[in-house]
């Protein structure tokens, strides 16, 4: 069998997955991607952006999203307010969501904007509300989980965009554009995963 991976620039409003289930008339892959019987490696949710991988490797989705293997996950977040050293502390021990204690994670606030693409629709303005961005990286990939951390330490999610999955970054790619990944990339995927054929 031929193995195709397949990095996806996700923008806000599209749906992870191939067909709108529940006919909510939101946009999805397929408005995208033409490429048969490669399938999201992870989600990310419907109103956040960024990188997404595609694969028709099983074994690929397996090493990469259960937990126990702890790949990273980056994300830029914007969120209302600016978070002090305690709410940076305590995002960095884990905190607990929905009866679950989170792992720890890298989180660090950036002293400016990432250089982003304009959102479509674009977040809401508060002249009153300052916001700030974080980098948080992951090690583990919970349904809505960043929203809810942040949440968890009183600064809420205006913007989240994940820019890296393991050894995988967005690089150039714009929101709505894909690409096939690299020999180069494929084969530091395969050391990270120790998957020998992808």
């Amino acid at each position: 069998m031929s193995w195709q991976h397949v990095l996806f620039y996700k923008p806000y409003g599209v749906l992870s997955q191939f067909t709108d289930r529940h006919e909510t008339s939101h946009p999805t892959l397929k408005d995208y991607i033409q490429i048969p019987d490669v399938y999201p490696v992870g989600r990310l949710d419907r109103d956040s952006e960024g990188l997404l991988l595609l694969s028709n490797h099983g074994g690929l989705q397996h090493r990469l999203c259960e937990p126990k293997f702890g790949h990273a996950r980056t994300y830029w977040v914007q969120v209302e307010r600016i978070p002090d050293d305690d709410a940076i502390q305590q995002l960095q021990r884990g905190v607990t969501i929905r009866n679950y204690r989170t792992r720890s994670a890298q989180v660090r606030l950036l002293s400016d904007p990432p250089q982003l693409p304009l959102r479509v629709p674009p977040i809401r303005f508060r002249k009153r509300v300052p916001t700030a961005w974080l980098e948080m990286t992951l090690q583990e990939g919970r349904n809505r989980q960043v929203r809810r951390m942040t949440a968890a330490v009183g600064f809420p999610v205006l913007r989240l965009v994940r820019v890296a999955i393991a050894t995988l970054t967005l690089n150039n790619l714009q929101p709505g554009q894909w690409r096939y990944l690299t020999p180069a990339e494929i084969a530091q995927l395969s050391g990270l995963t120790n998957l020998t054929q992808l």
